[in-house]
């Protein structure tokens, strides 16, 4: 065992703050990871405050890990020491299922093991995140990162926020010649613009908000539609292919589901804290429109949106943040305060902990 230093929650009404526990020495199968940097996602926050009514306390949020290698177990065959690599929202799943043979992990039948707030396979032990000094993973899940080293703090947020985008543009099939709509500029919809725009599609941001025209135009979006604006919308009206709606609040959706083409496809990957309005079933029917959801992705595509980033030179628009101002970050984060990711630089750790 290794002792480890972390910021935990206790409970749903105390701020993080430092806490110590011990990472299990690595097995044959695992890698340990001395954690770089750890990005800040809304789960974490929705885990630490108990919004969504199922966190294990002592909770140490953090699933959007990048790190450096300092000990392989001795079947490990794909990493060694020194290798940068990053660790996403699943430390494991059964692996024998078909979702799981099909390397489709996040869609395990038993569930998978998230990378913070999970019960580890074998064991009652709670999973322990990324707000820690290290960890150690089994080889299968853990990823390669090839981007350059100046870079890897604005990597971390790919391993939520740009699997989340990336998975369902590849499932829906993107390609270039597409119109496709991403709905809401924050931390999974400015990832959405830039993968959606290296896949070569045309790129309309939809927001409630004017001043974010600029921005989005900037991370490569061709057009900006203001979604509050009927005029603007309607020019829109059965022109998209493909719509991407990252917006974690209820609304309607039936809005957008009238711009798709015949066949067309608005996948959710935003998840508000109550339903959004039930869509209109004829919306849908006169045109085949299709309503879908996605969750992150498994290892193997996950590690093809690392490579497929790393070769479009692409990473998060982040702000890096001390340890000690993680709870200022939450706050921050409720008001959407933050272009467009928080990412702890976890050389702070030690610091803040004293």
């Amino acid at each position: 065992m290794t002792p480890t230093l972390a910021y935990a929650a206790v409970s749903a009404k105390t701020p993080l703050a430092p806490f110590s526990f011990e990472r299990r020495t690595p097995g044959d199968e695992d890698v340990a990871i001395d954690i770089l940097h750890c990005g800040v996602c809304h789960s974490d926050l929705h885990t630490a405050r108990n919004e969504w009514n199922n966190t294990l306390y002592p909770t140490v949020p953090g699933h959007e890990i990048v790190g450096r290698v300092t000990a392989v177990g001795s079947r490990v065959r794909k990493f060694k020491l020194g290798d940068t690599v990053g660790v996403g929202c699943m430390v494991d799943s059964c692996r024998n299922c078909q979702p799981c043979t099909d390397g489709l992990e996040q869609y395990c039948d038993k569930g998978f093991t998230g990378t913070y707030n999970g019960s580890l396979y074998g064991g009652a032990e709670n999973t322990y995140g990324g707000y820690s000094s290290h960890i150690v993973v089994r080889e299968s899940f853990v990823l390669r990162v090839s981007h350059d080293a100046s870079q890897l703090a604005a990597v971390a947020p790919l391993l939520c926020a740009g699997i989340t985008t990336y998975s369902p543009l590849r499932q829906w099939g993107v390609k270039r010649g597409h119109k496709v709509g991403i709905v809401g500029l924050g931390g999974l919809g400015h990832m959405g613009v830039k993968i959606a725009a290296a896949m070569g599609a045309h790129v309309v941001l939809f927001t409630t908000s004017a001043d974010k025209r600029e921005d989005a135009l900037r991370l490569g979006a061709h057009e900006v539609v203001l979604s509050r604006n009927e005029d603007e919308m309607a020019a829109q009206a059965g022109r998209l292919d493909f719509i991407l709606n990252t917006v974690a609040a209820p609304h309607d959706l039936d809005a957008f589901l009238s711009l798709l083409k015949l066949d067309g496809t608005m996948t959710l990957v935003g998840a508000p804290a109550t339903p959004h309005p039930s869509p209109n079933v004829f919306n849908l029917i006169m045109r085949r429109r299709r309503l879908a959801g996605s969750l992150i992705g498994g290892i193997r595509e996950t590690q093809e949106m690392l490579d497929f980033c790393a070769e479009h030179g692409i990473v998060s628009d982040i702000e890096t943040i001390r340890m000690d101002q993680i709870e200022t970050a939450y706050e921050r984060m409720l008001k959407s305060d933050v272009k467009y990711r928080f990412v702890i630089d976890m050389a702070t750790l030690a610091a803040s902990a004293v």
